[in-house]
């Protein structure tokens, strides 16, 4: 039900970095320590570890320098010391909650917990889980610095202008081909006797539970429909900061520890939720997911219609971006007449070279103007739907033009303002912060100037 899909060797690969770049945080270990930034200790064993797992997950490091690697280590490390000086706060929650994510979904690539402390190299699963934890909290520790540090960045037009006049005309950036493309979609109705269904079997939950004590626990691990939480009897532990839809959330911070609410939808389906323990900010939740069933019958006349939408459109009846404003069901796009949002650069162009393979493999020989054949898909909530598909622009490789690519060259401006921003910041805190390096990498060229010379 939760928002997060792991790619497993993802997962793996940035855990296994991690292990090579957080060392073994305890002053008590000193043989091998190359360098400290403040409460943080890195060790040469540490630069070792991490070579071989990025050698192990193919890429090339023959570039890297140790030293580089132990600058790129010496960063992070004045994020997550910095953050804590700032109070900023990673709860054991957050954290716990994210380990047992990223560690479920390992177990259930690789088959088994003791296949995965074996992938670790690590004694027990206890070991692992303690390290995990502290990388995890490094992470994220790390990540809230560098976000608290250039959200307060922003970028005016006139910094743009003055940003694409210093670039030498010979080193203007050249832009890949680009699209822009629409979409419409059609879902299909489900019907109101299916969803009171749903509503019906859990107030009968709720009912049973209250009244003739039985376990919710039970419950959710027989019916509900959240695979993420199924084997934990629903479980899902949170705060006001986890990434959660808002509706659930809004019911799960107004109910009282040991009350069960009335269903209620999400785009996930009809939950019903039991506040189990609260814990200052912090709460414990147990729910229970069903999804009204889409008949045949609904799933036909879905098809039934995007059909007729396509043909209108071919036949010059109506054209596909008030097509897609007036009879499309994704009120996402529908305003836009369709046209699709870059998940990665928030404007409308997609260039061809990142595409996402599964939208190229759809898009890339429409002629420009030409609509796809209905095609089935699938919402993340698992429901499914149809749709059509059309290039609105195409944008050939072309050197970056102010009017032209404003939105790109503001973005590449901003990145260069933050680079700054960080760069400053970074001065300031070296300065203050207890800092040392060991070794022959005190013979190191650093960007940053962590000798303080």
């Amino acid at each position: 039900m939760k928002f997060l899909n792991f790619k497993c060797n993802v997962i793996i690969a940035t855990l296994l970095m991690a292990f090579g770049a957080s060392a073994q945080e305890k002053k008590t270990k000193v043989d091998g320590v190359i360098g400290v930034v403040g409460d943080y200790i890195i060790l040469d064993s540490d630069i070792d570890k991490t070579y071989l797992e990025l050698k192990q997950q193919g890429v090339e490091t023959n570039d890297i320098s140790r030293c580089q690697m132990l600058g790129k280590m010496l960063e992070d490390k004045l994020y997550a010391h910095q953050a804590i000086q700032d109070s900023i706060i990673v709860t054991d929650t957050e954290v716990n909650q994210k380990l047992d994510e990223q560690y479920a979904y390992m177990v259930e690539q690789l088959g088994s917990t003791e296949k995965v402390v074996q992938y670790f190299k690590k004694s027990s699963e206890e070991d692992l889980k303690t390290e995990l934890f502290e990388i995890i909290k490094t992470n994220k520790l790390t990540a809230e610095m560098q976000r608290k540090i250039v959200d307060g960045v922003t970028i005016t037009p006139e910094e743009v202008r003055d940003f694409f006049k210093r670039i030498p005309k010979d080193e203007l950036p050249v832009f890949g081909a680009e699209m822009e493309v629409a979409q419409i979609v059609v879902k299909p109705v489900v019907s109101k006797e299916e969803e009171q269904k749903v509503i019906d079997q859990l107030k009968g939950f709720k009912k049973d539970i209250l009244e003739n004590g039985a376990s919710f626990f039970s419950k959710a691990v027989l019916y509900t429909e959240d695979e993420g939480s199924r084997s934990t009897g629903g479980l899902y532990k949170m705060n006001r900061k986890t990434q959660f839809v808002k509706e659930f959330k809004d019911v799960a911070f107004s109910l009282q520890e040991g009350e069960i609410s009335e269903p209620f939808k999400t785009e996930f389906g009809y939950h019903i939720i039991y506040l189990e323990k609260v814990r200052g900010q912090e709460i414990d939740v147990r729910h229970i997911l069903l999804k009204p069933k889409v008949s045949p019958e609904a799933m036909k006349a879905a098809k039934e219609k995007i059909d007729l939408i396509r043909r209108r459109i071919v036949n010059k009846e109506i054209s596909f971006a008030e097509a897609a404003r007036t009879m499309s069901d994704e009120k996402e796009t529908r305003n836009d007449g369709g046209v699709l949002t870059n998940p990665k650069t928030q404007d409308s162009r997609f260039e061809l070279t990142k595409m996402d393979p599964s939208l190229y493999s759809i898009v890339a020989n429409l002629k420009e103007g030409e609509v796809s054949l209905p095609m089935a898909d699938e919402e993340r909530a698992g429901g499914k739907f149809f749709k059509i598909m059309t290039v609105t622009n195409r944008f050939d490789e072309h050197t970056a033009d102010y009017s032209k690519d404003y939105g790109r060259l503001k973005e590449l401006a901003l990145k260069e303002k933050q680079i700054k921003a960080i760069a400053k910041w970074s001065e300031e805190k070296i300065k203050e912060t207890y800092v040392k390096i060991n070794g022959e990498y005190r013979d190191c060229t650093f960007t940053n100037n962590w000798l303080k010379k």
